[in-house]
């Protein structure tokens, strides 16, 4: 018995389908997986206490703030009453993408998860976990890490 020979047309054909449903499956993981890819942050941004995060009178009570930790880690600062605030890591725990301030929340452009601003908790997913907190208290005016 002998193999019929393959056409190169048949070959290219062939290879072409094997790469392009590759592709498709690869792009369809990437965005249809409810596992992180991107490697959310499983712990909030390490900080030196004392380090000084923002100035406290720089936001509205029931609103946040970005910011920025000394070595450059995104986080979120939550003026919760007259003189306290609360901070979160501002890496979604759906994908790794950072959240934005909008008032009372924290939203994710990339997946539309949304946040509450004062504690953290998930409100609205994709989303199922809440952003890891930073322990902060106010010094002189200051939000610091605690």
């Amino acid at each position: 018995m002998t193999a019929e020979p393959h056409s190169r047309r048949t070959v290219l054909i062939t290879g072409a389908a094997v790469a392009g449903a590759a592709v498709g499956a690869v792009a369809l993981s990437a965005c249809g997986s409810d596992t992180p890819s991107a490697g959310p942050a499983a712990a909030p941004p390490a900080a030196a206490p004392g380090e000084s995060l923002t100035v406290l009178a720089d936001i509205e009570v029931g609103k946040a703030k970005a910011a920025k930790t000394a070595d450059g880690k995104d986080i979120i600062v939550t003026r919760t009453a007259d003189g306290t605030a609360a901070a979160f890591s501002a890496i979604c725990t759906h994908q790794g993408c950072a959240v934005v301030p909008d008032g009372a929340e924290l939203k994710c452009p990339c997946h539309n998860s949304i946040f509450d601003a004062a504690t953290g908790a998930v409100i609205k997913g994709p989303a199922d976990q809440p952003l890891p907190s930073i322990a902060v208290k106010v010094t002189n005016g200051q939000v610091v890490t605690a």
